[in-house]
């Protein structure tokens, strides 16, 4: 892979690879990092460039840089630190019901299975389309959307029933 091959690829996929790590560890640092770490070990390898395969290739390397993280470090999941609602205008009672709502959704998400929390995350949080999001996780369009709707489902149960 040349420099200009390099940069180019860089360019276009390490803010989507950056995201989809953030979506995974609901940690901004360490999607950087992980993405940062990615892209060093296609330099080193220095891999022929294939857009198509270069991609599938990153997104590969990033998830099980993110998995051996998990093992080694055991990085407790908090996904929703930017949500972040003016609260001083509100009354106390709305502000108690709030919280309380904020919080049973961050557990509930949390309680999710990574594949669904995945999905979803991209999803609400990025505006991605199914499509896309298939592309991403190199996964069917039909997978995409049958890990929605149970991330959907259990998120509206757990808390309707909370």
């Amino acid at each position: 892979m040349t420099k200009e091959e390099f940069k180019s690829c860089f360019d276009q996929y390490f803010d989507p690879l950056r995201s989809y790590l953030y979506y995974r560890s609901g940690d901004s640092e360490l999607a950087t990092d992980l993405a940062q770490e990615t892209f060093m070990k296609i330099w080193e390898k220095q891999i022929d460039f294939d857009a198509q395969r270069t991609k599938g290739l990153l997104y590969k390397i990033a998830g099980d840089l993110f998995i051996s993280h998990l093992r080694k470090h055991k990085v407790a999941n908090n996904y929703i630190d930017s949500l972040s609602l003016n609260l001083s205008t509100h009354d106390p009672e709305t502000t108690l019901h709030y919280k309380e709502l904020k919080q049973g959704y961050e557990k509930a998400l949390a309680d999710l299975p990574e594949k669904q929390r995945t999905v979803f995350l991209m999803s609400r949080m990025e505006d991605l389309k199914y499509k896309e999001i298939a592309e991403r996780l190199g996964l069917s369009v039909k997978a995409v959307e049958k890990r929605m709707s149970i991330a959907i489902a259990t998120l509206k149960e757990r808390l309707v029933n909370r």
